[in-house]
């Protein structure tokens, strides 16, 4: 026997894997076509899913398999390169060639991992493959994603899917636990304790323990709504479903902007949010989100970006961190673009309920899910912001439809395109 597996490095490397891992690394018994391992951080969710991806590509020739992860970089630096990624857990004799650029990785017996970004859905369409990883995806940003990869799981006997995430309570993730199709491995950063530093193990503790970021990143429980929140999932994801029409139908665009102090290293991010209000009804839409951390070159450049891309009316932006720096900082990107100052007379949460009370009346859409703006917004009570650091994806947001639907202006009516 032991010949026989040095004569098979695919056999060896399998066996190994089997005698060292946890059981719940290990994919369940029986008929299943989603696989979610849903565990904390540092658990071993990434070691357990990349060799469940590395027998399903070497158990037979030829096999498709598709790796999915919320961006590309995510899928090539993690899943791939990482420390714990395929190309550290595929024994050398296995490995035909890796293609950085292109993002497919072949083995000598035909078999072929291409990767794919979660943010890019419509890549997605029409590719099709024997089995999928899908890494961090409560982060994915549109749920078409999870769709279209299910559209292509359609080759061989048994296609299947491992997702290894780290919990969020957003539509997705909540729509695949609850489907029958699915069999869910839950686990702590506590179960992995052999292989973690003892001394990071303890500062986690004494820093997250009773708190609800710990009780998500490292204990893997789906958070319900934060008592007190002024937004709940369920009001966000009526605001995903009303339909958005065209900007050529909105009567004004504007593009909220909460500066920060940062850096463009460390610090706060620049909330950079797009929103538009239509002629007919008045209602509100969220087109886009383009919050980032960067220097004050860098947020200008990407504000009068989006500014362009959505033919925005103007720049509505706090006056702080010396009244007039947002202004000198966008127009020195381009003079001519035109930036409404507005100075944050009350606190933050007095700002935002006015503006949580549109969604209740359902007066607010979204164009697509938001990701970590969706998380702050259900993390904003009547006591203030319980997430961590500020919520400046939500600030730049209140910014945006305040000006648009709560300040009472005459406002211009934008042209439509005909033809």
């Amino acid at each position: 026997m032991t010949n026989s597996l040095a004569s098979r490095p695919d056999l060896q490397s399998r066996a190994d894997w089997l005698l060292k891992a946890r059981p719940e690394q290990l994919a369940p018994d029986g008929q299943w076509l989603v696989w979610m391992m849903q565990a904390g951080r540092g658990f071993g969710k990434t070691r357990g899913g990349a060799e469940w991806a590395k027998w399903e590509g070497l158990r037979a020739p030829n096999r498709r398999i598709h790796i999915v992860a919320p961006t590309y970089s995510d899928a090539r630096d993690t899943c791939i390169e990482g420390d714990s990624g395929l190309l550290s857990v595929l024994p050398d004799d296995c490995i035909d060639t890796w293609n950085r650029s292109l993002g497919e990785l072949f083995l000598t017996n035909g078999s072929r991992y291409k990767l794919f970004a979660a943010e890019e859905p419509n890549r997605l369409r029409g590719p099709q493959c024997h089995a999928a990883w899908c890494d961090e995806l409560s982060s994915w940003r549109y749920e078409d994603a999870w769709d279209q990869l299910l559209f292509g799981l359609r080759l061989g006997d048994d296609p299947r899917v491992c997702v290894t995430t780290t919990p969020k309570p957003n539509p997705l993730t909540r729509r695949i636990l609850k489907d029958k199709a699915t069999v869910i491995t839950r686990g702590s950063t506590f179960d992995n304790a052999a292989n973690l530093a003892a001394t990071a193990l303890t500062q986690l503790r004494q820093k997250y323990e009773g708190t609800r970021l710990g009780r998500q990143e490292l204990y893997a429980e789906l958070l319900e709504d934060v008592p007190g929140a002024l937004w709940t999932w369920d009001m966000i994801r009526a605001a995903q479903l009303k339909e958005t029409p065209p900007i050529e139908a909105m009567r004004r665009i504007v593009i909220g902007v909460d500066p920060s102090g940062s850096d463009g290293e460390t610090g706060d991010r620049q909330g950079i949010v797009g929103a538009g209000v239509c002629k007919a009804l008045g209602h509100g839409h969220v087109l886009a989100n383009k919050t980032m951390r960067g220097s004050p070159d860098e947020w200008g450049k990407e504000a009068v970006r989006l500014y362009d891309e959505l033919k925005a009316d103007c720049i509505v932006a706090e006056r702080n961190f010396g009244g007039e720096m947002v202004r000198h900082v966008i127009q020195t990107v381009r003079k001519n673009v035109p930036v409404k100052l507005v100075t944050a007379s009350r606190g933050k949460t007095v700002r935002a309920e006015p503006v949580a009370a549109l969604y209740e009346q359902g007066r607010v859409s979204h164009l697509a899910p938001f990701g970590r703006m969706d998380e702050q917004m259900t993390l904003f009570t009547s006591d203030g912001f319980q997430g961590e650091g500020s919520p400046d994806d939500v600030d730049a947001l209140v910014w945006a439809l305040t000006e648009l639907m709560l300040t009472g202006e005459v406002t211009r009516l934008r042209p439509v395109k005909l033809g």
